[in-house]
């Protein structure tokens, strides 16, 4: 994943047939001489493999889960011109040079590497030529390539029992709670790490803990961005759970819904060419939610609490904790300020993402 990130090609390689691989590229660091100098190197053309999303947002509605257009020569200005307009709706069939097809298995688990990384989830995968299998061979014995199972690649969103871990924690007190301790987790591949904020004593705490899962956003957060209520969320959060005794936020590394701070910004500019949130991240190729929480799930038995009161407006967190084990007894919502600039956005997550929203969105002013 991160060769991907830095524009180096990965093999990924078929589980029964080694000789059967291709050279996945993300399309973010693609270019004319990089397009011609991947098909080189595998001995055969590129395809250009996207998700359904982004099929659909090119005018395809095949009902694919994705599909790869086959390239040919002079197919580097089409390939260009389809990452530039993942900042746009207007790319159509007539941009590529065939029609879409199902996308293979080693096609598919590229786009999963993808998203992993954080990268724009199209990718062209160069299947690697017979004749060009030793000095691929050659490539990954020197380390200049690395290769992946496409079992492992499939897999990439999986953390395993036990491999997430805990690296160091601190007391960091906070303005809406003095007595607050930081211990962060980091995943097994090194991608994403996780704060847990401890909020009062932990001997002093409720039965049923009082939880929040808060996704990590650097533009509300940080910055105060008016266009969402994420940094009134978390401080409200904090200091809810300090009135209720006490408590555990969970502070996780899934910036704009799980597809990383870049892909937000993308996002961002859609919506402001008018697509609402879920539909701009489609248009880019992700599903209208990216975030995965079994990583809470193991933070909080890392923690060793399994009974909590939830607070959260969103049903998915709940089902998610639910289904992992964890017994939710109780739930309270728990609101922003609807501004604005954030009226849409969060229309649309109650719309489209079934938020529970209606108490707020229904408010004199609102």
């Amino acid at each position: 994943m991160f060769d991907l990130r830095r524009g180096v090609p990965v093999v990924v390689s078929s589980a029964t047939d080694s000789e059967s691989s291709v050279l996945v590229f993300a399309i973010e660091s693609i270019g004319e001489q990089r397009l011609l100098d991947l098909a080189e190197m595998a001995g055969n053309p590129a395809a250009l493999t996207v998700t359904g999303h982004r099929l659909r947002a090119m005018g395809h509605d095949s009902g694919l889960d994705s599909a790869s257009f086959d390239l040919q020569d002079g197919a580097a200005a089409n390939v260009q011109a389809v990452y530039d307009a993942a900042a746009s709706a207007d790319v159509t069939s007539q941009d590529l040079l065939s029609p879409p097809r199902a996308a293979s298995r080693l096609e598919q688990a590229g786009l999963a590497l993808l998203r992993r990384a954080l990268l724009v989830p199209s990718a062209l995968n160069a299947p690697i030529h017979p004749s060009r299998q030793d000095a691929i061979d050659s490539a990954i014995g020197s380390g200049q390539l690395l290769r992946i199972s496409v079992d492992q690649a499939e897999k990439c969103f999986e953390l395993g029992d036990g491999m997430l871990r805990r690296i160091s924690e601190a007391d960091v007190p906070l303005s809406e709670s003095e007595q607050t301790r930081f211990v962060l987790f980091r995943e097994p591949d090194g991608m994403r790490e996780h704060l847990a904020v401890l909020i009062g004593s932990p001997e002093d705490w409720p039965g049923a803990v009082p939880v929040r899962l808060h996704s990590a956003c650097l533009t509300g957060d940080l910055f105060a961005s008016l266009r969402c209520d994420c940094g009134e969320q978390l401080t409200r959060g904090v200091a809810r759970i300090r009135e209720l005794g006490g408590g555990v936020l969970l502070y996780l590394a899934q910036e704009g819904r799980g597809i990383g701070l870049a892909n937000k910004l993308r996002a961002y500019a859609l919506q402001d060419d008018g697509l609402d949130t879920v539909e701009a991240d489609q248009n880019l190729g992700f599903s209208e939610d990216e975030r995965r929480y079994g990583v809470a799930v193991d933070m909080l038995r890392a923690l060793d609490i399994d009974r909590i009161r939830l607070l959260t407006n969103n049903p998915t967190k709940l089902r998610a904790l639910a289904n992992g084990g964890i017994e939710v007894h109780g739930t309270d919502r728990l609101y922003g300020q609807v501004t604005p600039q954030n009226l849409r956005y969060l229309s649309a997550k109650a719309r489209r993402s079934g938020h529970l929203l209606e108490e707020l969105l229904n408010e004199p002013g609102a």
